[in-house]
């Protein structure tokens, strides 16, 4: 029993650090996993690196083209699409939720998140991206809908490998700054209860995002 549970551990540790690597973008879209170098830069054997392989290549965050051939799962347009259209329905629903349901702490932490936002361009880069992604978790997570703030992380972890593509196109500052200053102006509506007009700026605001201009650009990049 202690043996399986060691093995699960490691497992799940593995999992969890794989898949921060390819959502980090540490490991590029495409690229080859070579599952003995990781097991040993881990510390484990191979069984708990090949379990967390199978569960990744299960949500499509890896491919196994052989038994030793696995690669990150490329980013395409059709996915970017995909994630576009999953944002757009749940994203304003979970903000309406927030403003009917959202507390006093949770007002306070959507404040703390709007503070540290920065442009999402790629002077700012990782810490941009990261106070962004905190941000939008701050309202969703207080939908108080476990069941919607679980697909919206995944959804989310997924987003942010084309959002770091996007923040490397050169859309110019007027997008960014206006991406910015819709962020505070969601926040207000949520705080001042203004539920349908805040679902509403979400769901243009998702429509103007730097995901919304990746699935073009992949396409002529194509």
């Amino acid at each position: 029993m202690s043996v399986m549970k060691g093995a699960s551990s490691k497992g799940e540790s593995a999992y969890s650090e794989l898949r921060r690597r390819i959502v980090s973008g540490e490991l590029d879209p495409g690229s080859r996993l070579s599952q003995y170098e990781l097991a040993e830069e881990m510390g484990m054997s191979i069984t708990p690196l090949r379990e967390a392989v199978r569960r990744l290549a299960s949500e499509e965050w890896v491919e196994v083209v052989t038994h030793r051939d696995v690669r990150v799962a490329p980013v395409n347009a059709d996915e970017a699409r995909e994630l576009l259209d999953v944002r757009l329905s749940l994203e304003p629903l979970a903000t309406e939720l927030a403003v009917l349901r959202r507390t006093d702490g949770e007002i306070a932490g959507m404040r703390a998140a709007a503070d540290r936002l920065l442009p999402v361009t790629r002077v700012w880069g990782e810490e941009a991206v990261t106070a962004h992604r905190e941000f939008h978790r701050a309202i969703y997570a207080a939908s108080h809908n476990k069941v919607l703030i679980r697909f919206l992380d995944d959804v989310w972890d997924k987003s942010d490998r084309y959002r770091r593509i996007g923040s490397r196109l050169p859309a110019g500052d007027g997008p960014r700054t206006l991406d910015l200053r819709q962020h505070h102006e969601i926040l207000e509506l949520v705080v001042s209860g203004e539920s349908a007009r805040a679902g509403a700026l979400v769901r243009s605001h998702i429509r103007n995002s730097l995901g919304a201009v990746v699935p073009g650009s992949l396409e002529q990049a194509g």
